[in-house]
């Protein structure tokens, strides 16, 4: 009887027969409609899940879904990178990854297959050790208990931020090089049909001397580039000793103190107790100073200009933060203001704040800056030891 077909096909999830064209399509339309809904519904997910499974499928990250079974785990899900980075065979138990991954396997057990993010070395077919970073959640949906786990390869990781890193640096250093070169060829192919003449004229020498001083004025800044990246490139290893941070602030204010009295930047030092710093004082200085010069271009069209300098201490770490009242870093340059070279003033080398980064990153801390209420703060960490 077909009532009865139907609603065996819809109890087992089989939705391959099409009851429209049957003769008792009219009697039961209210069923067929229902199984037509289903139907479809089933489709949609189904199309849902090969995209999914594709997206998964192709990411350079390795996925496994663990689904928790009445007395053990099951695996819900192993992404193709997985399978293949691991030589792992897609198994459905956990018992058989285990054979296969027992490092990864024994960290998740000894956490009770809780979230965990750290790292792990594994060794691939008796391969050279690699080390992975490892991320891991878990949770409940419709009361099944599933746990996700993400591995990532920090050599992948490393290589791929490197190859950014280079790929910027090296748009800046042949942009900076063509903006010299091509002017000093084409002065030097001018030159080149002037002195082929016979007979050299007055507005002609005039010519050659304008050309050869402005061949020198871009040889000399072409000069002063390379000197730039060579000071970034041979940063020597701080020097540490002991020093205390007010005098450490107030060694650099002094410096900047004519400048900002020329400029009329009132500086305000929050800065109301004292704490002993193993840094670099003169590499240091230098980064203060880096910043607080950034901070006097940032205030040239304010009125009323004015610098903060705070910090606090938290966790073993030092903060010290400096805040202009300026217009703030623009969104769409925010993430190149640390790259080498870069520059929004026709006069500035764009070594400041990268320079800057790196000395703070040689002292064991970091340097980055935020964007509050159209202000920049730019904040130096520094970890004791």
């Amino acid at each position: 009887m077909v009532y009865d077909r139907t609603i065996t096909s819809i109890l087992q999830n089989d939705f391959t027969s099409d009851f429209s064209k049957h003769k008792s399509y009219q009697n039961y339309s209210t069923l067929f409609k229902l199984y037509e809904n289903l139907k479809n519904k089933q489709n949609e997910q189904v199309s849902k899940d090969i995209v999914y499974s594709s997206i998964l499928n192709n990411i350079e990250t390795g996925i496994i879904i663990l689904q928790k079974g009445e007395t053990d785990w099951n695996i819900f899900l192993m992404n193709d990178y997985f399978s293949k980075h691991f030589d792992v065979p897609k198994v459905s138990k956990w018992s058989y990854l285990k054979n296969n991954l027992p490092t990864l396997c024994e960290i998740i057990e000894n956490q009770n297959f809780q979230e965990i993010k750290t790292s792990l070395e594994i060794r691939i077919n008796q391969q050279d050790t690699q080390t992975f970073a490892m991320q891991t959640s878990r949770s409940q949906i419709f009361n099944n208990d599933y746990f996700i786990v993400l591995l990532d390869s920090i050599q992948n990781v490393i290589d791929k931020k490197e190859k950014e890193a280079w790929i910027n640096l090296m748009k800046v250093i042949s942009h900076e090089l063509l903006n010299s070169i091509t002017p000093i060829r084409s002065l030097s192919q001018n030159l080149q049909d002037l002195v082929q003449q016979e007979n050299i004229s007055a507005e002609d020498l005039d010519d050659m001397k304008t050309s050869v001083a402005t061949m020198l004025r871009r040889s000399d800044h072409l000069q002063q580039f390379v000197e730039s990246y060579r000071k970034l490139a041979m940063l020597p290893s701080p020097q540490k000793e002991n020093i205390e941070l007010l005098k450490l602030i107030e060694n650099s204010l002094q410096i900047m103190a004519p400048i900002f009295k020329k400029e009329q930047i009132v500086v305000i030092n929050n800065i109301t107790f004292d704490r002993r710093l193993n840094v670099d004082s003169l590499q240091m200085e230098q980064v203060l100073i880096n910043l607080l010069t950034n901070c006097i271009h940032a205030l040239a069209d304010t009125e009323k200009k004015q610098i903060a300098i705070s910090a606090e201490v938290k966790e073993k770490r030092t903060f010290i933060m400096i805040r202009d009242n300026g217009n703030g870093v623009e969104n769409v340059i925010e993430s190149k203001i640390f790259l080498p070279f870069f520059t929004t003033r026709k006069e500035g080398a764009g070594i400041g704040l990268t320079l800057s980064k790196n000395i703070v990153e040689a002292h064991g801390g970091y340097l980055a800056h935020r964007n509050e209420n159209k202000q920049t703060t730019f904040v130096i960490c520094l970890v004791d030891n």
